[in-house]
């Protein structure tokens, strides 16, 4: 009996020995992590603002993770069609994303096909940063203030350019449509360079999109900025006044700026980008760098919190898109 016996242990031995070695194997590849370079995916061209915070990121955010991270544009669909690619990616800690409010909290209520569902399919880290919208119109345009803005539209339409349907800048437009009562028309561009050249030229009365894009153009007096789509005033702008301030129910609508990975990635793995992601933002050069642009660090206390907050963001959202009607498609 011994002798039938002996083979059967041996064999359970090494069958045990066999199935634990993928999980000493993976423990051990999470010990490691970063081993290799690190791919954050933005899902819209480069020069935009999820771009140019990604860059800034970067080469302090390679200090800390402790392995180059490379900037990988993938463009498309309102960043749907590179935020789906990190979504479908090995879950590994290696390919993640700079995702902002448009694709991550916007869009599952703004498109009818969504390849892929932000809180089952991506896993977060944290938001890494924030900046406004900002409220501007042609110089011609006879308001200097919001309250007169809107007293304006009681009287006329008033246009409203964005970068494109169903993303922030058009919900922006909504939301200011809904706490005016006023006649604001929605225009679509295809990006925000055709609709800030529209809104400068005078084709339409105003826009709304993300602070950072229309610094310049302020400040040069191409546009007249009117009003801030947040809490407080922005660093940058001290004399721009919020929404509230015009005595309507405040317009929020500021544009945040997270890392995700896709889901299931290693706990151990999530943390130590958690880690890295913080500890970069709150480096004195990446503040300063995002201050110019009127960009503020954003995080949250640990990627748990910021799991919160995204379901936070998907509710409220979801009731302007369903109030407003806003569609992409």
């Amino acid at each position: 009996m011994l002798r039938l016996f002996k083979p059967l242990a041996t064999l359970i031995t090494a069958t045990a020995l066999a199935a634990a070695l993928p999980a000493t194997a993976t423990a051990a590849g999470q010990d490691d992590f970063p081993s290799r370079p690190i791919h954050l995916v933005v899902g819209f061209p480069p020069g935009g603002s999820n771009d140019i915070v990604a860059r800034i990121l970067a080469p302090k955010f390679s200090e800390f993770i402790g392995a180059s991270v490379v900037v990988e544009n993938r463009p498309g669909a309102n960043a749907i069609i590179g935020t789906d690619y990190v979504a479908r990616s090995a879950p590994d800690g290696y390919t993640i994303t700079l995702g902002s409010a448009s694709p991550l909290a916007i869009s599952p209520h703004t498109y009818s096909n969504m390849p892929f569902d932000p809180l089952k399919d991506l896993v977060g880290i944290t938001t890494v940063a924030q900046t406004p919208e900002l409220i501007a119109v042609n110089p011609k345009v006879p308001a200097e203030t919001l309250p007169e803005l809107v007293a304006l539209s009681k009287t006329r339409d008033v246009t409203f350019s964005s970068s494109g349907n169903g993303g922030l800048p058009h919900l922006a437009i909504e939301l200011l449509k809904i706490a005016s009562k006023g006649r604001i028309v929605h225009v679509p561009y295809k990006g925000a360079g055709p609709a800030i050249t529209d809104a400068v030229g005078g084709h339409v009365d105003g826009i709304i999109v993300d602070l950072p894009a229309l610094y310049t153009m302020v400040s040069e007096g191409k546009l007249r900025a009117i009003a801030v789509t947040n809490t407080h005033r922005a660093d940058v702008m001290k004399d721009v006044p919020t929404s509230a301030e015009g005595g309507l129910p405040t317009v929020l609508a500021f544009n945040w700026f997270a890392v995700m990975a896709p889901a299931k990635t290693p706990k151990p793995v999530v943390d130590k980008l958690y880690k890295a992601l913080v500890q970069t933002v709150q480096s004195p050069d990446v503040k300063a760098s995002l201050a110019k642009l009127g960009i503020e660090p954003f995080t949250q206390p640990s990627p748990e919190a910021f799991g919160q907050f995204m379901k936070t963001e998907l509710v409220r959202w979801g009731e302007v898109a369903r109030a407003s009607g806003a569609k992409a498609d």
